[in-house]
């Protein structure tokens, strides 16, 4: 059965006790937080009632726990109090985790009913500060007392796909053959699957072994069969014993939810102070009341502190913790603009220019505050152009040392994945050697991000299947990218299709490294690359993050002048990020 490698069946026989189980390997995604080591485990859960889940994740815990791990037990979405519930308080008390339940679970039902998308943003908060304390989690999903529906599944595929954890699946066996088994556990193998949440391992419960014996080819082929009554992980075979050891290397899936609430962890573990100068626009104090309110950075806005806090009230909104600045303030326009001279003096910029550009444009009063360390960075764009935002720091800021070039990307935030994409937003013709420098950028914004780079040059051909000008430009451009960077996996040029699809990369590219799993993807223009995004994000209904400028010697952002709340929120946190 294609998605599930392993079968653990439990048999109940009056003859022997001793029992055979499968385990297919699944793995944990593991995230690091300013040192701190995040687990997401694996996600146990009953995919029909009264399967034994209890025995289940008991023999778990125990196992884990004698092989060194320090397990928590989490429960993704307890219907009622888990804290006078005996089977929480067993499984808890097994882990040897604190009978203080209060941190121990995601959401309610009615969290969910009420608005998703917080929900779950919330379970994987949640989820993520009790993980901390702990090197492997067992989460409970729906256990023996609760109400199995095909939607019951859909919500725990949900729940371990933004977990990033796999799935371990309980039914019984009791007086059921072999097909009906294999029956019940391929169709909870196709939702799980079907929504990034790979169902790795089924454990059958309480199984006649006579069904066995009479159907073994109905059973998956992996599986290894013994007889007994209750779980037991004990005396697993060699190979089964290999395939538990790495269950705990989980499912690698990043949805949205998942890859924001980290950018929101990491923000606020960064603890920068991020301008927002256009203090006009209504979305602009919106989400500067979200990034106070979650603590994702400290928020400096320009202009008069009374008039935006009168705005602030009037729309509902708490701004009583950010730092103003004024843009008219005599001291700091004396201080910004002797600098601002000094640092274009070469090109005839006097004081008094300088102040008449700092009290006019407040793009460059901002940018000043973060050249002159007021400010960690910058997030700008609701209002004013790309061009008004990037001019400035590429006079004051100016790039990094040794990079040559200001650059962007998009994180494009797909269900099961997050790729990047670079430059869509301001090189227009990149020559091969600018080509090769955004993908070098991209790489290390990727790796910023907890992204493991691995570039596709893109072209109308992959290697030399193709001829042409274009073709010529991108193997020149991978081969200085090369030069520049020889620890980065990169290939190209390439075709989107071999860079994504690990089918058409055994065709047209089976001795990359890259192709059928690029993260980075390079286009060879702006506008390639601007028609690229924008057709991922709205076919795959994929999220689109930035754009992200990369080259710089401290953090600038552009937002777009369409961008809603949530996209400025989210620029924050990846400015204060880079500030890091």
């Amino acid at each position: 059965m294609r998605g599930i490698i392993g079968v653990y069946v439990f048999f109940r026989c009056c003859e022997c006790d001793e029992q055979t189980r499968v385990l297919r390997q699944c793995r944990l995604l593991f995230h690091t937080v300013e040192g701190k080591k995040l687990a997401h485990s694996v996600y146990v859960t009953a995919i029909e009632a009264n399967a034994g889940i209890q025995k289940t994740a008991l023999e778990y815990i125990a196992y884990l726990k004698n092989h060194g791990h320090r397990v928590g037990v989490f429960f993704a979405h307890p219907d009622g109090d888990i804290a006078a519930r005996n089977d929480a308080i067993e499984l808890a008390h097994a882990a040897g985790q604190s009978a203080d339940l209060s941190a121990a679970w995601g959401i309610s039902y009615q969290e969910i009913i009420d608005n998703e998308e917080v929900a779950f943003r919330t379970a994987i908060e949640r989820f993520n500060a009790f993980a901390a304390d702990y090197d492997t989690v067992v989460i409970l999903g729906s256990t023996d007392h609760d109400p199995i529906l095909a939607s019951t599944v859909a919500l725990d595929s949900h729940f371990a796909s933004n977990f990033g954890a796999n799935v371990v699946g309980v039914l019984s066996g009791t007086d059921r053959s072999a097909a009906d088994i294999q029956m019940r556990i391929a169709a909870a193998s196709r939702t799980f699957n079907s929504m990034h949440a790979p169902l790795v391992l089924a454990v059958v419960t309480g199984a006649d072994s006579t069904y066995m014996d009479s159907h073994p080819s109905q059973i998956d082929t992996t599986a290894v069969f013994a007889t007994g009554h209750d779980v037991d992980f004990a005396t697993m075979s060699v190979e089964a014993y290999s395939r538990l050891e790495s269950a705990t290397e989980g499912s690698g899936v990043v949805t949205p939810a998942a890859f924001t609430s980290l950018l929101m962890e990491r923000a606020r573990a960064a603890h920068k102070r991020i301008v927002m100068p256009e203090s006009d626009d209504e979305r602009v104090l919106q989400a500067a009341h979200k990034v106070l309110r979650d603590g994702i950075a400290d928020v400096i806005l320009l202009g008069d502190k009374s008039t935006i806090l009168a705005r602030a009230q009037r729309l509902g909104l708490d701004l009583a913790s950010a730092t103003f600045a004024s843009p008219l303030d005599a001291e700091l326009i004396h201080k910004y603009a002797t600098e601002f001279a000094r640092l274009r003096a070469k090109k005839g910029v006097t004081y008094d220019q300088a102040v008449e550009q700092l009290t006019t444009d407040v793009s460059y009063f901002a940018t000043m505050m973060v050249q002159m360390g007021d400010a960690d960075g910058m997030v700008s764009g609701a209002v004013h152009t790309t061009a008004n935002t990037i001019r400035p720091a590429l006079q004051i800021i100016k790039t990094k040392p040794g990079t040559k070039l200001v650059s962007s990307v998009f994180l494009i935030l797909l269900a099961d994945k997050v790729w990047v994409f670079g430059d869509c937003a301001v090189n227009v013709n990149p020559t091969p050697s600018q080509v090769a420098e955004i993908a070098v950028s991209s790489a290390q914004t990727a790796t910023q991000f907890g992204i493991d780079p691995r570039v596709a040059i893109l072209s109308y051909s992959t290697g030399t299947s193709g001829v042409g000008p274009d073709v010529d430009a991108a193997l020149e451009a991978t081969q200085i990218a090369q030069q520049i960077a020889p620890d980065i996996p990169l290939e190209g040029p390439i075709q989107f299709d071999a860079a994504v699809s690990e089918d058409v990369a055994r065709v047209k590219a089976p001795h990359s490294t890259v192709a059928g799993k690029a993260t980075v993807f390079t286009f060879p223009s702006l506008s390639a690359g601007n028609i690229g995004y924008k057709a991922v994000q709205r076919a795959a209904s994929a999220i689109a993050v930035g754009p992200i400028l990369q080259g710089l010697n401290k953090p600038v952002n552009d937002l777009s002048r369409g961008a809603l709340v949530d996209d400025i929120v989210n620029t924050v946190a990846i400015t204060a990020i880079q500030a890091a």
